[in-house]
């Protein structure tokens, strides 16, 4: 597996590629890999002839108070991850490598932005939106990978070639949970035992929501109001979010029909995690 710190090396790498009639895969990670970012991986490896994995803590979607400096890092546990799921190469530039020091060019969203983690986060997607602007214009894949826990983000990603043209295919990837039932995240790590097993209450929630709407529940605000009250029976569940919007153009609805994003941000202590699940109704 070739390690890549330099957007010249994997830009050599991925034309030498090219030049051979491989096609390619693109797997951005923010790194502390676990295995629902192996499943990725391992999607990216079945169905493209090579594939670059990114391993990059992305400061630029960063707010002030949040927690760059804190998120966890182990470049050689990734690598090893990456490694058994057959990926060809990690890239693991520097922010000084993907950002200038003058750097002051944005790729910014309208609309999708400005529900779910966009209004607590308010500059997150312009970060996510440029660096995986300069993802793809560095390693120029045939598809990229994403994980549907992130739903908003893939929604935005979809949105961004599309209105942009970039070509590329987007693959969303199922949520990997625990066997509890708790969504996997890097930030998992952040909770004590406590917080960990109070945590559960979000993928508890996201199992009521579904119940409601099979039995019939089409209002959305009825959906999310008893969504709400069943995390505050959990004493260190703070709420962020609860929302019910449009699966594609991520804005608010009042019935539940078509395509339909339940989600959720919740604060156990101090960590905040998110979870979510999708309908077609």
């Amino acid at each position: 597996m070739i390690i890549a710190s330099t957007i010249e090396e994997v830009r050599a790498q991925v034309c030498q590629w090219k030049k051979e009639g491989f096609t390619i895969g693109l797997v951005p990670t923010m790194g502390y890999l676990h295995e629902g970012h192996a499943s990725l991986a391992k999607k990216a490896v079945s169905l493209c002839d090579k594939t670059v994995a990114s391993v990059f803590v992305n400061p630029i979607q960063f707010g002030p108070t949040e927690d760059l400096d804190a998120y966890p890092r182990d470049f050689s546990h990734d690598c090893n991850i990456l490694a058994d799921c057959g990926i060809d190469m990690v890239f693991h530039p520097t922010p000084e490598e993907m950002y200038a020091s003058d750097f002051c060019t944005y790729v910014d969203m309208e609309h999708l932005t400005t529900q779910l983690c966009g209004k607590s986060r308010p500059i997150h997607f312009r970060g996510v939106c440029t660096v995986v602007s300069k993802l793809f214009h560095i390693v120029t894949p045939d598809k990229a990978f994403f994980g549907e826990k992130d739903a908003q983000q893939l929604a935005v990603v979809r949105r961004m070639v599309r209105d942009l043209s970039f070509g590329i295919e987007i693959v969303g990837c199922p949520i990997v949970r625990e066997a509890d039932g708790l969504a996997k995240s890097s930030r998992n790590t952040y909770l004590n035992s406590e917080e960990r097993q109070a945590a559960l209450i979000l993928s508890k929630t996201v199992n009521l929501g579904k119940s409601l709407i099979e039995k019939g529940q089409r209002d959305a605000n009825a959906l999310t109001a008893a969504m709400k009250e069943n995390i505050l029976t959990e004493p260190l569940a703070r709420i962020d979010y609860v929302d019910a919007v449009d699966g594609v153009t991520m804005q608010p609805v009042s019935q539940l029909k078509g395509q339909i994003l339940v989600a959720m941000a919740v604060y156990i202590g101090k960590t905040r995690l998110i979870d979510n699940f999708s309908v077609t109704l």
